[in-house]
């Protein structure tokens, strides 16, 4: 019989086998154990040998996503979860890639899945409140940055140690260019039970709005314990999407049932958006007026990262670089900047001072009557860029090399608004010209293509 890989049995009578050592990717990713699998990837539970915390490492064979056609989906998704700093979005700490397969490096939502929850029966309707408070807060951010997800539903959404939810697996959601000239998505995408009724229709639909339906019937779900919409023939439950048939359990509160109804409304252009789920009654009950303001403000977790003195790669935004922090620079390991738009972020080595890189980073700023504030321990962490409206149009960041010398990151809001912001203006004004004394010399960070 061929070996099929796993310990072999120990001998009859014989001491057992010692279990062979447990693999360590990159010389950092201790594997610990398989937490899950599907048709186009594997989810170990790992431990960063640096760091020290666990993670989960998702391993995507490279061949098998172009055989399924499902490279585009990797590049996207990638692209995407790098855009994307919230509480409660599952976070991408790092892409890896060797010759076989790509790894994401992804926060571990030690919780399971909400699904695992649902399973047992309905929820409280306090513990549906709190969990519809929490989707909503990150749908709402996702929207904010211009990415719809398509494919919400309880197996999609994570917990972590703490019970908070975590919005994941980001491979089916569209960004702004996907949109055609008729201002809609086209592409069929989602599950059956949790699609919107106007994607059934062919004829487009706002990302957006199939979105808030499919938090309609999570919400349902939560409450009730089974879907709103269910039968064992799909196209008599793709009738019943359309028609949105459905009935609320007795137990289901008239604040509730009302915000179901208007979540689950057939009819995109009456559907209630998440500026309405905001207000309403029953989102609300309980809620104080600060409580309320940081659900419904949509900012960059990247902000709030900088205003507890954190910076992205590192939770010491006083450390120097060591060894393995340069050689993530470098586009063979860290593939982040790689599959998302082409250079939208940029690192250079500057012998300045910090403090002066960023004063020219709020100058230019202020220049173009943005809103600028400095984040960081001491004030030399880094520099957020915003427009009126919160959305972050570029981030500066600024980490000690070595005596005298500074990494310097620069990195846009995703959009190509804010991409023509940092390399058109911010840009030329932080790299002093090379004649000057104190140059920069820019460094790594050019997208190339990968084998």
């Amino acid at each position: 019989m061929p070996d099929s890989g796993g310990p072999a049995p120990p001998e009859s009578g014989s001491k057992e086998l010692p279990r062979p050592a447990a693999k360590v990717l990159f010389g950092r990713f201790k594997l610990v154990r398989l937490l899950g699998f599907g048709a186009s990837a594997r989810v170990y539970l790992a431990r960063d040998l640096h760091s020290g915390r666990s993670v989960a490492l998702k391993a995507i064979p490279k061949g098998r996503a172009a055989k399924n056609g499902l490279s585009h989906n990797v590049v996207r998704e990638i692209a995407i979860m790098r855009r994307l700093r919230h509480p409660h979005i599952l976070r991408l700490l790092e892409v890896l890639a060797s010759r076989s397969k790509i790894y994401f490096v992804l926060e571990l939502a030690r919780g399971g899945e909400l699904f695992a929850q649902v399973a047992r029966g309905r929820l409280p309707e306090d513990i549906s409140r709190r969990y519809f408070r929490q989707l909503i807060s990150a749908v709402g951010y996702c929207h904010s940055r211009g990415v719809f997800h398509r494919d919400l539903k309880p197996e999609n959404l994570l917990l972590d140690d703490a019970g908070n939810l975590k919005v994941s697996d980001f491979g089916l959601s569209a960004v702004p260019e996907q949109i055609r000239g008729d201002g809609l998505l086209h592409t069929l995408c989602g599950t059956p039970a949790y699609v919107a009724p106007e994607i059934l229709d062919r004829k487009g639909y706002d990302g957006a709005k199939v979105d808030v339906w499919s938090c309609g019937v999570i919400l349902y779900v939560l409450n009730a314990g089974y879907l709103p919409f269910n039968d064992p023939n799909l196209m008599a439950m793709y009738r019943k999407i359309y028609r949105g048939e459905y009935r609320c359990p007795k137990w289901t509160s008239p604040e509730l049932r009302r915000l179901i109804g208007r979540l689950l409304d057939p009819k995109p252009e009456s559907r209630i958006t998440v500026d309405g789920i905001l207000r309403d009654p029953w989102f609300k009950k309980g809620l104080g007026e600060e409580e309320w303001a940081a659900l419904a403000k949509f900012h960059s977790a990247e902000t709030a990262d900088l205003e507890n003195g954190k910076l992205w790669k590192s939770e010491e935004p006083d450390r120097a670089l060591n060894a393995f922090d340069l050689i993530s620079f470098s586009s063979g390991l860290d593939l982040s900047g790689l599959f998302g738009p082409p250079s939208n972020r940029e690192r250079f080595v500057s012998a300045e001072p910090a403090e002066a890189i960023l004063a020219r980073a709020e100058d230019m700023g202020a220049k173009e009557g943005l809103v600028v504030r400095r984040k960081g321990e001491k004030g030399l962490a880094g520099v957020v860029v915003e427009g009126q409206i919160g959305n972050l149009v570029a981030s500066v960041v600024v980490r000690r090399l070595a005596d005298g010398l500074l990494v310097v990151e620069a990195e846009d809001g995703g959009g190509a608004a804010e991409m023509f912001f940092l390399k058109e203006k911010l840009l030329p004004a932080l790299k002093v010209p090379a004649t000057e004394p104190g140059s920069s010399a820019s460094v790594t960070d050019r997208p190339h293509p990968v084998s």
